[in-house]
Protein backbone atom coordinates (compact mmCIF):
# COMPACT_ATOMS: atom_id res chain seq x y z
CA UNK A 1 0.00 0.00 0.00
CA UNK A 2 1.76 2.98 -1.03
CA UNK A 3 1.93 6.33 0.97
CA UNK A 4 1.88 8.89 -1.98
CA UNK A 5 -0.18 11.65 -1.26
CA UNK A 6 -1.07 12.68 -4.58
CA UNK A 7 -4.64 11.01 -6.58
CA UNK A 8 -3.23 9.17 -9.85
CA UNK A 9 -4.87 10.93 -12.92
CA UNK A 10 -8.38 9.67 -13.99
CA UNK A 11 -6.79 7.86 -17.03
CA UNK A 12 -5.09 5.65 -14.38
CA UNK A 13 -8.06 4.74 -12.41
CA UNK A 14 -8.02 1.34 -13.47
CA UNK A 15 -4.77 0.79 -11.54
CA UNK A 16 -5.54 1.84 -8.71
CA UNK A 17 -6.35 -0.77 -5.85
CA UNK A 18 -9.96 -0.01 -4.58
CA UNK A 19 -9.21 0.02 -0.56
CA UNK A 20 -5.73 2.23 -0.38
CA UNK A 21 -7.29 3.95 -3.92
CA UNK A 22 -3.59 4.59 -5.13
CA UNK A 23 -1.54 2.56 -7.78
CA UNK A 24 -1.14 -1.25 -6.79
CA UNK A 25 1.96 -2.18 -5.40
CA UNK A 26 2.21 -6.09 -5.32
CA UNK A 27 -1.40 -6.55 -7.17
CA UNK A 28 -3.20 -9.99 -6.33
CA UNK A 29 -6.37 -11.42 -7.75
CA UNK A 30 -8.68 -13.59 -6.06
CA UNK A 31 -11.27 -16.03 -7.39
CA UNK A 32 -14.02 -13.67 -8.40
CA UNK A 33 -11.65 -11.59 -10.62
CA UNK A 34 -11.10 -8.48 -8.03
CA UNK A 35 -8.10 -6.79 -7.74
CA UNK A 36 -6.09 -5.33 -4.63
CA UNK A 37 -2.52 -4.70 -3.19
CA UNK A 38 -1.47 -7.50 -1.17
CA UNK A 39 -0.93 -5.60 1.92
CA UNK A 40 -4.19 -4.31 1.61
CA UNK A 41 -6.17 -7.19 1.23
CA UNK A 42 -3.44 -8.87 3.97
CA UNK A 43 -3.97 -6.07 6.00
CA UNK A 44 -7.72 -5.69 6.07
CA UNK A 45 -7.82 -9.42 7.40
CA UNK A 46 -11.34 -11.33 6.58
CA UNK A 47 -12.03 -13.35 3.49
CA UNK A 48 -14.09 -12.38 1.76
CA UNK A 49 -13.64 -9.76 -1.30
CA UNK A 50 -14.66 -6.13 -0.37
CA UNK A 51 -16.16 -5.49 -3.80
CA UNK A 52 -18.43 -8.43 -4.28
CA UNK A 53 -18.26 -10.25 -0.54
CA UNK A 54 -17.16 -13.61 -2.34
CA UNK A 55 -15.23 -15.45 0.04
CA UNK A 56 -12.01 -16.76 -1.04
CA UNK A 57 -9.66 -19.71 0.44
CA UNK A 58 -7.27 -17.83 2.97
CA UNK A 59 -3.65 -17.68 1.58
CA UNK A 60 -4.89 -18.40 -1.79
CA UNK A 61 -3.75 -15.04 -3.50
CA UNK A 62 -2.77 -14.81 -6.93
CA UNK A 63 -0.07 -12.79 -8.42
CA UNK A 64 -1.43 -10.52 -11.57
CA UNK A 65 1.65 -9.99 -12.94
CA UNK A 66 0.41 -8.36 -15.96
CA UNK A 67 -1.85 -5.39 -13.50
CA UNK A 68 2.07 -5.36 -11.83
CA UNK A 69 3.64 -4.09 -15.29
CA UNK A 70 0.95 -1.76 -16.15
CA UNK A 71 1.03 -0.16 -12.86
CA UNK A 72 4.87 0.19 -13.44
CA UNK A 73 4.81 1.78 -16.12
CA UNK A 74 2.06 3.87 -14.66
CA UNK A 75 4.04 5.28 -11.88
CA UNK A 76 6.71 5.93 -14.36
CA UNK A 77 4.36 8.26 -16.57
CA UNK A 78 3.02 10.60 -13.62
CA UNK A 79 6.50 10.67 -11.67
CA UNK A 80 8.19 13.86 -12.82
CA UNK A 81 11.16 13.51 -15.36
CA UNK A 82 14.00 12.21 -12.87
CA UNK A 83 12.12 11.43 -10.29
CA UNK A 84 12.34 7.72 -10.55
CA UNK A 85 15.86 7.95 -11.37
CA UNK A 86 16.64 10.10 -8.41
CA UNK A 87 13.87 7.60 -6.04
CA UNK A 88 16.44 4.36 -6.32
CA UNK A 89 19.31 5.81 -6.83
CA UNK A 90 22.30 6.61 -4.74
CA UNK A 91 22.62 10.26 -4.23
CA UNK A 92 26.22 10.21 -4.33
CA UNK A 93 27.43 7.41 -7.09
CA UNK A 94 24.25 7.97 -9.36
CA UNK A 95 24.31 3.65 -8.76
CA UNK A 96 21.12 2.06 -8.56
CA UNK A 97 20.71 0.93 -4.57
CA UNK A 98 21.58 -3.05 -4.97
CA UNK A 99 22.37 -3.50 -1.24
CA UNK A 100 21.38 -2.78 2.39
CA UNK A 101 24.04 -2.48 4.75
CA UNK A 102 23.50 -3.61 7.72
CA UNK A 103 25.86 -1.96 9.95
CA UNK A 104 24.86 1.52 9.22
CA UNK A 105 21.04 0.06 8.26
CA UNK A 106 21.54 2.39 5.09
CA UNK A 107 20.75 1.45 1.09
CA UNK A 108 24.51 1.34 -0.83
CA UNK A 109 25.33 1.00 -4.38
CA UNK A 110 27.72 -1.22 -5.36
CA UNK A 111 30.65 1.49 -5.18
CA UNK A 112 29.74 2.70 -2.12
CA UNK A 113 30.48 -1.04 -0.57
CA UNK A 114 33.74 -0.73 -1.91
CA UNK A 115 34.59 2.93 -0.54
CA UNK A 116 36.27 2.83 3.09
CA UNK A 117 33.01 4.26 4.26
CA UNK A 118 31.62 1.24 4.19
CA UNK A 119 34.89 -1.08 4.50
CA UNK A 120 34.16 -4.66 6.59
CA UNK A 121 30.74 -3.94 6.40
CA UNK A 122 28.32 -6.57 6.54
CA UNK A 123 25.73 -6.56 3.48
CA UNK A 124 22.70 -8.26 2.14
CA UNK A 125 20.49 -7.91 -0.95
CA UNK A 126 17.23 -5.52 -0.55
CA UNK A 127 14.98 -8.82 -1.07
CA UNK A 128 16.63 -10.21 1.94
CA UNK A 129 16.65 -6.85 4.33
CA UNK A 130 12.64 -6.47 3.60
CA UNK A 131 11.91 -9.74 4.26
CA UNK A 132 13.91 -9.47 7.58
CA UNK A 133 12.22 -6.46 8.19
CA UNK A 134 9.07 -7.90 7.19
CA UNK A 135 9.36 -10.57 9.78
CA UNK A 136 10.40 -7.81 12.35
CA UNK A 137 7.12 -6.32 11.86
CA UNK A 138 5.03 -9.38 11.75
CA UNK A 139 6.59 -9.89 15.17
CA UNK A 140 5.66 -6.48 16.25
CA UNK A 141 2.40 -6.84 14.46
CA UNK A 142 2.25 -10.38 16.52
CA UNK A 143 3.19 -8.76 19.90
CA UNK A 144 0.85 -5.82 19.62
CA UNK A 145 -1.98 -7.41 18.48
CA UNK A 146 -1.32 -9.89 21.82
CA UNK A 147 -1.01 -6.73 23.79
CA UNK A 148 -4.06 -5.56 22.30
CA UNK A 149 -5.96 -8.58 23.03
CA UNK A 150 -5.03 -8.67 26.70
CA UNK A 151 -5.89 -4.96 27.02
CA UNK A 152 -9.82 -5.80 25.29
CA UNK A 153 -9.98 -8.29 27.82
CA UNK A 154 -9.15 -5.87 30.58
CA UNK A 155 -11.49 -3.45 29.23
CA UNK A 156 -14.50 -6.16 29.43
CA UNK A 157 -13.55 -6.86 32.98
CA UNK A 158 -12.96 -3.05 33.94
CA UNK A 159 -16.55 -2.64 32.00
CA UNK A 160 -18.49 -5.32 34.25
CA UNK A 161 -16.37 -4.46 37.38
CA UNK A 162 -17.76 -0.91 36.93
CA UNK A 163 -21.30 -2.29 36.29
CA UNK A 164 -21.12 -4.48 39.73
CA UNK A 165 -20.25 -1.72 41.47
CA UNK A 166 -23.21 0.52 40.56
CA UNK A 167 -25.42 -2.24 40.61
CA UNK A 168 -24.07 -3.05 44.22
CA UNK A 169 -24.56 0.30 45.37
CA UNK A 170 -27.83 0.47 44.12
CA UNK A 171 -28.58 -2.42 45.97
CA UNK A 172 -26.43 -1.24 49.04
CA UNK A 173 -28.76 1.90 49.13
CA UNK A 174 -31.83 0.29 49.11
CA UNK A 175 -30.93 -2.34 51.72
CA UNK A 176 -29.94 1.42 54.37
CA UNK A 177 -32.84 3.42 53.22
CA UNK A 178 -35.08 0.05 54.48
CA UNK A 179 -33.08 -0.58 57.26
CA UNK A 180 -33.44 2.86 58.85
CA UNK A 181 -36.79 2.94 57.77
CA UNK A 182 -37.79 -0.02 60.24
CA UNK A 183 -36.03 1.80 62.75
CA UNK A 184 -37.55 5.05 62.06
CA UNK A 185 -40.64 3.44 61.92
CA UNK A 186 -40.40 1.88 65.43
CA UNK A 187 -39.17 5.20 66.80
CA UNK A 188 -42.14 6.81 65.42
CA UNK A 189 -44.13 4.49 67.03
CA UNK A 190 -42.77 5.01 70.35
CA UNK A 191 -43.23 8.54 70.19
CA UNK A 192 -46.83 8.23 68.84
CA UNK A 193 -47.34 5.97 71.98
CA UNK A 194 -45.92 8.09 74.37
CA UNK A 195 -48.04 11.48 72.98
CA UNK A 196 -51.22 9.53 73.51
CA UNK A 197 -50.68 8.35 76.84
CA UNK A 198 -49.83 11.66 78.19
CA UNK A 199 -52.96 13.21 76.46
CA UNK A 200 -55.04 10.50 78.16
CA UNK A 201 -53.13 11.14 81.45
CA UNK A 202 -53.59 14.91 81.10
CA UNK A 203 -57.38 14.36 79.99
CA UNK A 204 -58.04 11.92 83.35
CA UNK A 205 -56.16 14.21 85.57
CA UNK A 206 -57.63 17.49 84.43
CA UNK A 207 -60.80 16.31 84.55
CA UNK A 208 -60.35 15.21 87.94
CA UNK A 209 -59.33 18.41 89.10
CA UNK A 210 -61.98 20.06 87.30
CA UNK A 211 -64.46 18.13 88.97
CA UNK A 212 -63.26 18.96 92.09
CA UNK A 213 -62.82 22.53 91.38
CA UNK A 214 -66.40 22.94 90.72
CA UNK A 215 -67.08 21.23 93.73
CA UNK A 216 -64.93 23.37 95.45
CA UNK A 217 -66.85 26.61 93.64
CA UNK A 218 -70.40 25.48 94.90
CA UNK A 219 -69.20 25.16 98.73
CA UNK A 220 -67.41 28.15 98.19
CA UNK A 221 -70.52 29.76 96.81
CA UNK A 222 -72.87 28.20 99.51
CA UNK A 223 -70.76 29.62 102.71
CA UNK A 224 -70.59 32.67 101.26
CA UNK A 225 -73.92 33.32 100.99
CA UNK A 226 -74.70 32.48 104.64
CA UNK A 227 -71.67 34.27 105.71
CA UNK A 228 -73.51 37.13 104.30
CA UNK A 229 -77.06 36.54 106.03
CA UNK A 230 -75.20 36.09 109.22
CA UNK A 231 -73.63 39.43 108.33
CA UNK A 232 -77.21 41.07 108.17
CA UNK A 233 -78.60 39.21 111.01
CA UNK A 234 -75.42 40.59 113.24
CA UNK A 235 -76.37 44.04 112.00
CA UNK A 236 -80.07 43.72 113.09
CA UNK A 237 -80.58 46.68 115.94
CA UNK A 238 -84.10 45.47 117.76
CA UNK A 239 -82.72 42.76 119.96
CA UNK A 240 -86.56 41.05 120.06
CA UNK A 241 -86.41 40.70 116.64
CA UNK A 242 -82.55 39.30 116.39
CA UNK A 243 -84.07 36.73 119.24
CA UNK A 244 -86.78 35.99 117.55
CA UNK A 245 -84.75 36.05 114.10
CA UNK A 246 -82.19 33.69 116.01
CA UNK A 247 -84.55 31.01 117.35
CA UNK A 248 -86.78 30.28 114.24
CA UNK A 249 -83.08 30.04 112.10
CA UNK A 250 -82.19 26.64 110.89
CA UNK A 251 -78.79 27.85 110.10
CA UNK A 252 -76.11 25.40 108.54
CA UNK A 253 -73.06 24.66 111.00
CA UNK A 254 -69.56 24.73 109.22
CA UNK A 255 -68.67 21.53 109.92
CA UNK A 256 -71.99 20.33 108.00
CA UNK A 257 -70.11 21.25 104.86
CA UNK A 258 -67.99 18.50 102.70
CA UNK A 259 -64.06 18.73 103.02
CA UNK A 260 -62.71 18.04 99.69
CA UNK A 261 -59.76 17.09 99.40
CA UNK A 262 -56.97 18.61 97.33
CA UNK A 263 -57.06 17.03 93.71
CA UNK A 264 -52.89 16.78 93.68
CA UNK A 265 -52.26 13.85 91.18
CA UNK A 266 -49.45 14.97 88.44
CA UNK A 267 -47.99 13.49 85.48
CA UNK A 268 -45.54 10.98 85.43
CA UNK A 269 -42.16 12.11 84.66
CA UNK A 270 -41.00 9.32 85.56
CA UNK A 271 -42.40 7.96 82.38
CA UNK A 272 -42.23 10.74 80.07
CA UNK A 273 -39.07 12.30 81.25
CA UNK A 274 -37.05 9.57 81.94
CA UNK A 275 -34.17 8.30 79.96
CA UNK A 276 -36.36 8.17 76.84
CA UNK A 277 -33.94 7.38 74.15
CA UNK A 278 -32.56 4.60 75.93
CA UNK A 279 -35.85 3.11 76.55
CA UNK A 280 -36.75 3.16 73.36
CA UNK A 281 -33.28 1.67 72.66
CA UNK A 282 -34.03 -1.21 74.98
CA UNK A 283 -37.47 -2.08 73.43
CA UNK A 284 -35.59 -2.31 69.99
CA UNK A 285 -33.22 -5.16 70.88
CA UNK A 286 -36.79 -6.87 70.85
CA UNK A 287 -37.35 -5.93 67.11
CA UNK A 288 -34.91 -5.00 65.19
CA UNK A 289 -31.72 -7.68 63.56
CA UNK A 290 -29.16 -8.84 64.26
CA UNK A 291 -28.22 -7.46 67.90
CA UNK A 292 -25.06 -8.73 70.08
CA UNK A 293 -26.12 -12.73 70.42
CA UNK A 294 -25.55 -14.24 74.10
CA UNK A 295 -22.80 -16.82 72.34
CA UNK A 296 -21.48 -19.59 74.73
CA UNK A 297 -18.43 -21.42 74.76
CA UNK A 298 -18.24 -25.01 73.58
CA UNK A 299 -15.75 -26.58 76.25
CA UNK A 300 -15.43 -29.60 74.46
CA UNK A 301 -13.58 -27.85 71.49
CA UNK A 302 -11.10 -26.02 74.11
CA UNK A 303 -7.67 -26.36 73.62
CA UNK A 304 -6.30 -28.24 77.10
CA UNK A 305 -4.05 -25.13 77.98
CA UNK A 306 -7.84 -23.23 78.01
CA UNK A 307 -9.96 -22.41 80.72
CA UNK A 308 -13.95 -21.58 79.90
CA UNK A 309 -15.36 -20.16 83.06
CA UNK A 310 -18.42 -21.51 84.06
CA UNK A 311 -20.97 -19.74 82.45
CA UNK A 312 -19.47 -20.41 79.25
CA UNK A 313 -19.08 -16.73 78.22
CA UNK A 314 -15.00 -16.07 79.16
CA UNK A 315 -11.79 -17.97 78.21
CA UNK A 316 -8.45 -17.77 79.46
CA UNK A 317 -5.13 -19.45 79.16
CA UNK A 318 -3.93 -21.57 81.95
CA UNK A 319 -0.79 -21.96 83.32
CA UNK A 320 -0.52 -25.70 83.00
CA UNK A 321 -2.23 -28.36 80.19
CA UNK A 322 -5.00 -30.27 81.78
CA UNK A 323 -5.93 -33.74 81.15
CA UNK A 324 -8.76 -33.63 78.54
CA UNK A 325 -9.78 -36.52 76.21
CA UNK A 326 -8.56 -35.89 72.59
CA UNK A 327 -11.64 -35.92 70.95
CA UNK A 328 -12.15 -35.08 67.30
CA UNK A 329 -14.20 -32.08 67.80
CA UNK A 330 -11.12 -30.22 70.25
CA UNK A 331 -8.73 -28.29 69.23
CA UNK A 332 -4.95 -29.67 69.31
CA UNK A 333 -2.62 -27.38 67.11
CA UNK A 334 -3.49 -24.16 69.33
CA UNK A 335 -5.24 -22.26 72.37
CA UNK A 336 -8.62 -21.43 70.04
CA UNK A 337 -12.11 -22.88 71.23
CA UNK A 338 -15.69 -22.34 69.28
CA UNK A 339 -19.03 -21.43 70.55
CA UNK A 340 -21.59 -23.71 71.33
CA UNK A 341 -23.90 -22.34 68.67
CA UNK A 342 -23.48 -22.83 64.80
CA UNK A 343 -25.13 -20.82 61.66
CA UNK A 344 -25.97 -22.72 58.79
CA UNK A 345 -28.81 -19.80 57.72
CA UNK A 346 -29.62 -16.05 58.66
CA UNK A 347 -27.65 -13.16 59.78
CA UNK A 348 -25.68 -12.94 63.15
CA UNK A 349 -24.28 -10.49 65.00
CA UNK A 350 -21.72 -11.02 68.00
CA UNK A 351 -19.19 -8.99 69.96
CA UNK A 352 -15.95 -10.43 71.37
CA UNK A 353 -14.57 -8.39 74.78
CA UNK A 354 -10.51 -8.15 74.02
CA UNK A 355 -9.52 -5.67 76.33
CA UNK A 356 -5.87 -5.47 76.88
CA UNK A 357 -4.74 -8.40 74.89
CA UNK A 358 -1.28 -8.57 73.24
CA UNK A 359 -2.58 -11.37 71.15
CA UNK A 360 -5.91 -12.99 70.46
CA UNK A 361 -7.80 -14.31 67.36
CA UNK A 362 -11.68 -14.31 66.58
CA UNK A 363 -13.49 -15.24 63.53
CA UNK A 364 -15.64 -17.80 61.88
CA UNK A 365 -14.56 -21.37 60.94
CA UNK A 366 -16.19 -24.06 58.91
CA UNK A 367 -17.46 -27.62 60.87
CA UNK A 368 -14.83 -29.31 59.12
CA UNK A 369 -11.59 -26.88 59.47
CA UNK A 370 -8.59 -28.35 60.37
CA UNK A 371 -8.35 -28.68 64.65
CA UNK A 372 -5.33 -30.94 64.81
CA UNK A 373 -2.24 -30.11 62.64
CA UNK A 374 -0.93 -26.80 62.11
CA UNK A 375 -2.23 -25.05 58.89
CA UNK A 376 -2.19 -21.45 57.28
CA UNK A 377 -5.91 -20.18 58.62
CA UNK A 378 -7.04 -18.32 55.90
CA UNK A 379 -10.87 -18.99 53.85
CA UNK A 380 -9.54 -21.74 51.67
CA UNK A 381 -9.68 -24.01 54.51
CA UNK A 382 -12.08 -22.76 56.42
CA UNK A 383 -11.16 -20.01 58.63
CA UNK A 384 -12.08 -16.15 58.19
CA UNK A 385 -9.93 -14.42 60.98
CA UNK A 386 -8.89 -10.71 62.55
CA UNK A 387 -6.39 -10.83 64.87
CA UNK A 388 -3.68 -9.21 66.90
CA UNK A 389 -0.29 -10.28 66.74
CA UNK A 390 2.58 -8.95 68.04
CA UNK A 391 5.21 -7.58 65.61
CA UNK A 392 2.50 -7.35 63.01
CA UNK A 393 -0.67 -5.46 64.51
CA UNK A 394 -3.81 -6.19 63.30
CA UNK A 395 -4.17 -8.31 60.11
CA UNK A 396 -6.71 -9.83 58.55
CA UNK A 397 -5.60 -13.51 57.51
CA UNK A 398 -6.08 -13.65 53.58
CA UNK A 399 -4.79 -15.15 51.18
CA UNK A 400 -1.99 -15.28 49.77
CA UNK A 401 -0.80 -12.42 51.75
CA UNK A 402 -2.17 -11.26 55.22
CA UNK A 403 -3.95 -7.45 55.30
CA UNK A 404 -3.14 -5.42 57.37
CA UNK A 405 -5.37 -3.10 59.18
CA UNK A 406 -5.36 0.17 60.69
CA UNK A 407 -8.10 1.20 63.03
CA UNK A 408 -7.71 4.88 64.19
CA UNK A 409 -8.09 3.34 67.77
CA UNK A 410 -7.22 0.04 69.48
CA UNK A 411 -10.36 -1.71 69.61
CA UNK A 412 -11.23 -3.20 73.30
CA UNK A 413 -14.16 -4.97 71.47
CA UNK A 414 -14.41 -6.89 68.65
CA UNK A 415 -17.91 -6.99 66.43
CA UNK A 416 -18.32 -9.89 64.34
CA UNK A 417 -21.14 -9.99 61.36
CA UNK A 418 -21.88 -13.01 59.59
CA UNK A 419 -24.48 -12.89 56.55
CA UNK A 420 -24.50 -16.72 55.60
CA UNK A 421 -27.01 -16.60 52.54
CA UNK A 422 -24.79 -13.38 51.49
CA UNK A 423 -21.39 -15.46 51.98
CA UNK A 424 -20.50 -12.01 54.01
CA UNK A 425 -17.73 -12.27 57.59
CA UNK A 426 -17.09 -8.48 58.30
CA UNK A 427 -15.18 -7.16 61.37
CA UNK A 428 -15.77 -4.03 63.43
CA UNK A 429 -14.04 -2.13 66.54
CA UNK A 430 -16.88 -2.37 68.47
CA UNK A 431 -16.09 0.42 70.58
CA UNK A 432 -17.07 2.41 67.61
CA UNK A 433 -19.02 0.40 65.08
CA UNK A 434 -15.86 1.63 62.62
CA UNK A 435 -15.41 -0.80 59.73
CA UNK A 436 -12.02 -3.07 60.02
CA UNK A 437 -12.47 -5.71 57.31
CA UNK A 438 -14.73 -8.18 55.00
CA UNK A 439 -14.04 -11.53 53.69
CA UNK A 440 -16.35 -12.47 51.06
CA UNK A 441 -16.86 -16.31 51.93
CA UNK A 442 -19.40 -18.73 50.53
CA UNK A 443 -20.05 -22.19 51.94
CA UNK A 444 -22.38 -25.15 52.41
CA UNK A 445 -21.24 -25.94 55.64
CA UNK A 446 -21.80 -25.10 59.32
CA UNK A 447 -20.04 -21.81 60.37
CA UNK A 448 -18.92 -21.57 64.26
CA UNK A 449 -18.01 -18.20 65.98
CA UNK A 450 -13.62 -18.95 66.80
CA UNK A 451 -11.73 -17.59 69.45
CA UNK A 452 -7.86 -17.63 69.93
CA UNK A 453 -6.27 -16.32 73.20
CA UNK A 454 -3.09 -16.68 71.55
CA UNK A 455 0.25 -17.87 73.92
CA UNK A 456 1.41 -15.75 77.05
CA UNK A 457 3.56 -14.07 75.57
CA UNK A 458 5.53 -13.84 78.80
CA UNK A 459 3.01 -12.95 80.67
CA UNK A 460 1.77 -9.82 78.99
CA UNK A 461 -1.45 -11.67 77.42
CA UNK A 462 -2.91 -12.95 80.45
CA UNK A 463 -6.10 -11.23 80.06
CA UNK A 464 -9.46 -13.20 79.16
CA UNK A 465 -11.11 -12.76 76.18
CA UNK A 466 -15.48 -12.59 76.98
CA UNK A 467 -18.25 -13.12 74.74
CA UNK A 468 -20.45 -9.36 75.27
CA UNK A 469 -24.07 -10.15 74.99
CA UNK A 470 -26.78 -8.25 75.35
CA UNK A 471 -30.18 -9.99 75.21
CA UNK A 472 -31.03 -11.90 78.28
CA UNK A 473 -32.68 -14.53 76.46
Amino acid sequence: MSSRQLRPPSWTQELCCPICVDFFIDPVSLECGHNFCRSCITWRGGNSCPECRQEFPKGKLKINMNLARLTERAWKWTLNPGEEECKHHCQEHQEKLKLFCETDKKLICLICRDSREHKSHNFIPIKEAVEIYKDQLKSSIKSLSEKKSLFLKSELKQIGKISEVREQSSSLQTHIASEFAQMHQILTEKEQRLVRELRRDKERILDTMQKNLQKIQENLCSIEGELSKLQQQMEQQDRVKFLKEELHQKRRSSENYEKLPLADEMLSLGKFSGPLQYTAWKEMLDIITPVPASLTLDPNTANHWLRVSGDGTSVRLGDQPQLLLNTPQRFSCGPCVLASQGFTSGVHYWEVEVATKTWWEVGVAEESAERKEKVVPTPEVGYCKVCLLPGSGYVALTSPTVTSLTPATNPRKIGVYLDYEGGQVSFYNADNMSHLHTFRHSTSERLFPFFSTGPNDDGKNSASMTICGVRGH
